[in-house]
């Protein structure tokens, strides 16, 4: 015979049972007393037979519902024992989880992550390797990370890639800089202003020389580094502005810096979760995993 009835309808009736007032009840419980009546109704209906007397000063278990609360009772035991124990077991677990990942994603990413499985494995470490996207990749290939975060690029065949984000690049620069009066930027005037650039060994860099391959640069960049946190801080000192990655950026509210929409085109970049084919992942590499995928999956 089918169970048509959940957890909740028992708590439900163990509160009845213990209160013998639907009031009562449901507030212990924190429903409504007709929501309380209708999970009593549901088990009722579901069992095939009535478990209480109502009386319209007391409610009191029939015959069929004393043994049946002796048993149910037993049952929530077992439930919340077992419950116990793969909670014990989840504090319980330790290892290492290496995750290699861009400097903007791990910055975008991971704080939140980290904070939210260290609460849930406290003894669990967790290593990042921020990298170029060139060194996350290699480093999920060769198996020295158990998997990585970065934007897609021309991936091996033994790499699959999950997307989470698609971010789109701005113009950063200092609050009080004349191009903040403007709505957006044109890439075209933005080569014009004093701007820094990326070396051609960054894997933003590469992306935007395809993406822009059609717009000749009014000028050449005033300075250029590899990283985009170099960058920031370079636009932090005044030096010039430069073409970030959304995700790249302080939070709002920053004391120096902000950005500009960057159009005609925008370019934008796919960020996600990498992985080598066929590799199998620990539990906890695969809870972390799990962890962004479900706050971030673009799905």
């Amino acid at each position: 015979m089918p169970v048509n009835f959940d957890l909740n309808d028992l708590y439900a009736f163990r509160a009845l049972v213990e209160y013998g007032n639907f009031r009562l009840a449901a507030e212990s419980i924190c429903l409504s007393q007709s929501a309380l009546s209708r999970r009593i109704e549901k088990l009722e209906g579901a069992l095939g037979t009535k478990l209480f007397d109502r009386t319209t000063r007391r409610v009191t278990l029939t015959l069929f519902g004393q043994s049946f609360a002796e048993r149910s009772d037993q049952l929530l035991a077992n439930v919340e024992a077992i419950l116990a124990d793969v909670n014990q077991v989840s504090q319980e677990r330790t290892g290492l989880v290496t995750v290699a990942t861009v400097p903007s994603a791990a910055y975008y990413f991971m704080p939140d992550v980290i904070r939210r499985f260290q609460a849930r494995y406290p003894r669990v470490r967790i290593k990042l390797i921020d990298s170029s996207v060139g060194n996350v990749i290699e480093a999920v290939s060769s198996g020295q990370a158990d998997f990585g975060i970065c934007f897609a690029k021309s991936l091996q065949p033994d790499i699959e890639f999950l997307p989470l984000v698609e971010d789109v690049y701005v113009a950063a620069c200092r609050h009080d800089h004349p191009l903040t009066r403007k709505p957006a930027l044109t890439w075209q005037a933005f080569f014009e202003q004093d701007y820094i650039g990326l070396d051609k060994v960054s894997g933003n860099r590469t992306l935007l020389d395809q993406a822009l391959g059609h717009i000749v640069p009014a000028r050449p960049s005033i300075c250029e580094t590899r990283h985009v946190t170099t960058l920031l801080g370079m636009v932090e000192a005044g030096i010039g502005i430069a073409a970030v990655p959304a995700m790249a950026l302080p939070a709002s509210g920053h004391p120096v810096l902000t950005h500009l929409p960057l159009i005609e085109p925008v370019v934008t970049r796919s960020v996600g979760l990498i992985r080598r084919r066929g590799r199998t992942q620990s539990y906890v590499a695969a809870e972390l995993e799990k962890l962004i995928t479900e706050q971030y999956h673009a799905a």
